[in-house]
């Protein structure tokens, strides 16, 4: 099925529904880190301060990650890598893009790192779920071929809509954070699961995944992802071990 990926024309200007979707993940996302701010005792203009910082950090962190990863077909072309209108944007990029904001601003700001990824980390995951349908609308990052009767036709074949796994996924891990929210005690572990809940999904996903990377024999994707579940799990019990020697809650 053919789709149109321009949402609505704007002064004669297109705007891709590709844009329209990650844009309205950005908003729902910081709507539910606006409203989780004070359960950790941050104020809503520090957290609204780092939005500003971190959202072009990670737009950049995003582009650029894809950018690498395409720079065979789009080496030389300038407007090619800074035209964002019709996708190209990889979440690894964008979380790598956020970390670094978060490092900074909470150092320049004297503000505990942890208690911002915790915060920002449910909104992230529901930002990232609805992103995701601008990859339908732009009829990319889909799966290999397949009979299941909820295949998608694109490029030529009936597909795995890779898409709609990711959003289902994603909802899921977003549901579970908020639920281990109020029994989560140690500063870090929210955003800790966050980090392992997702990877955990994408490890899967991308073993279905048709145009994705390779690096020799594997593929990048589930690389990324085995790396941030064993990095995420680790750091979730050092944070966790130093809850114990200082005899309760890291704060």
């Amino acid at each position: 099925m053919q789709i149109d990926p321009i949402a609505f024309h704007l002064f004669g200007i297109p705007i891709y529904w590709y844009g329209v979707m990650i844009s309205s993940g950005l908003l729902c996302g910081t709507l539910v880190a606006l409203h989780r701010a004070p359960q950790y005792g941050l104020d809503e203009d520090d957290l609204l301060t780092f939005l500003l910082l971190a959202v072009p950090l990670a737009i950049v962190g995003a582009r650029a990650v894809f950018v690498a990863e395409n720079w065979q077909t789009m080496a030389g072309d300038f407007l090619a890598i800074i035209n964002l209108r019709q996708g190209g944007l990889s979440i690894h990029g964008a979380l790598a893009g956020g970390i670094i904001a978060g490092l900074i601003y909470t150092r320049f700001k004297k503000l505990d790192f942890w208690k911002i990824a915790d915060v920002t980390a449910p909104g992230l995951i529901l930002g990232q779920a609805i992103g995701r349908w601008g990859n339908y609308f732009n009829q990319e990052a889909y799966g290999v071929p397949t009979d299941l009767p909820w295949a998608l036709y694109i490029d030529g074949a009936y597909r795995h809509p890779i898409f709609f796994y990711e959003f289902v996924w994603n909802l899921l891990v977003f549901a579970y954070l908020l639920a281990v929210s109020k029994k989560e005690k140690t500063d870090g572990g929210i955003f800790l699961r966050y980090l392992v809940g997702y990877s955990i999904g994408r490890f899967f996903i991308e073993g279905i995944r048709d145009n994705t990377m390779y690096w020799g024999k594997f593929r990048l994707g589930q690389i990324v992802s085995v790396l941030l579940i064993v990095v995420g799990l680790a750091l979730l019990w050092w944070r966790r071990q130093q809850a114990k020697d200082e005899g309760g809650v890291v704060r």
